[in-house]
């Protein structure tokens, strides 16, 4: 299922985190990681819009908005801040409009920043719901350093972004696997979100998931609402599991510290068990450590880390 993908990935789609790396102090600045990044679903909004809406709206066919070979302008409709450094950003499509995503998969953006003679191109994962019409939303954390995300949070409603997509990451068909087995870092997150969306709305699908989220602090955590949504709906298909560098209260319930070997053999799915996935996104030196990093040319490389030691094979690992 995952060979068709293993060489899709351009080189050029690279991006950085800011969130602590396994084996790393916190603080040591921007990480770069890969394809996989960018928007992030805010809170319960997106899942309060049900399945009987979501399947309503697809009774009519609907237009898509990306054009893979082209970039496409959308209008920025309305920015809402969630804390000091993230904000959602709903862009604007036709009533009758879908952006055009398969699960899974992200688009690229592409904008001019400041003085520099190229455009900055970076990809982002949008997890509004697949068939959504008439908008888009991104929730993008603002890096110090970062250049496009610098530029999305001073975007005014009504400004436009240049969009291109999809771009395929991990081919997913509903009900292939008995369990699925994932691991992010920070906003790596986002492609993890858009995954247990898709299957939780789908009845047909009763893949079982659990989800590993490692950040600096509790403060981090962006999308603990939904995650506790959807695991509270959904008990019997669906577990979360938080990480964090350092406890900020007494009264954390979570796991402390990296994630560990003793973490991924408590919590994921074992290889022995067959029709099973671990997939991890987040900065470098975690996907190192946990799943080894890909191949220079982006395509998936061989299984390293944590996962190798625990005999996961290439067609049980797939690195975001």
């Amino acid at each position: 299922m995952l060979a068709s993908l293993r060489n899709n990935v351009p080189r050029q789609l690279s991006r950085a985190y800011s969130t602590a790396p396994v084996g790393a102090k916190s603080g040591n600045g921007v990480l770069w990681a890969s394809l996989a990044t960018g928007a992030v679903l805010v809170g319960g909004y997106f899942y309060t819009r049900s399945k009987q809406t979501i399947s309503v709206e697809s009774a009519t066919p609907a237009t898509k908005a990306l054009d893979p070979k082209n970039f496409v302008a959308f209008k920025l409709k309305e920015t809402i801040p969630i804390n000091h450094d993230t904000s959602r950003f709903r862009f604007a499509l036709e009533p009758n409009q879908e952006l055009g995503l398969d699960i899974t998969s992200c688009f690229v953006v592409k904008a001019k920043v400041g003085d520099d003679e190229k455009p900055t191109i970076r990809p982002y994962t949008p997890v509004s719901p697949q068939h959504a019409r008439g908008y888009f939303d991104l929730v993008i954390k603002k890096y110090p350093t970062g250049k496009m995300s610098s530029h999305i949070h001073a975007m005014a409603p009504g400004d436009v972004l240049e969009i291109k997509g999809p771009v395929a990451k991990l081919p997913y068909k509903s009900g292939a696997l008995k369990e699925i087995g994932m691991i992010a870092g920070g906003s790596g997150i986002t492609p993890m979100v858009q995954l247990i969306q898709h299957v939780l709305a789908d009845p047909s699908d009763h893949t079982k998931m659990t989800l590993v989220f490692a950040n600096k602090s509790e403060d981090d955590i962006i999308l603990r609402s939904t995650l506790d949504e959807f695991a509270k709906k959904h008990p019997d298909q669906l577990t979360v599991h938080y990480v964090v560098d350092k406890a900020s209260s007494a009264n954390w319930k979570g796991d402390v510290g990296y994630v560990s070997k003793e973490l991924v053999q408590k919590y994921m799915p074992a290889a022995a068990k067959g029709d099973i996935l671990v997939s991890v996104c987040g900065p470098v030196p975690m996907m190192k450590s946990i799943s080894g990093v890909k191949a220079p040319d982006y395509s998936q490389g061989e299984v390293g880390g944590i996962f190798k030691e625990l005999g996961y094979t290439s067609e049980q690992v797939f690195k975001f």
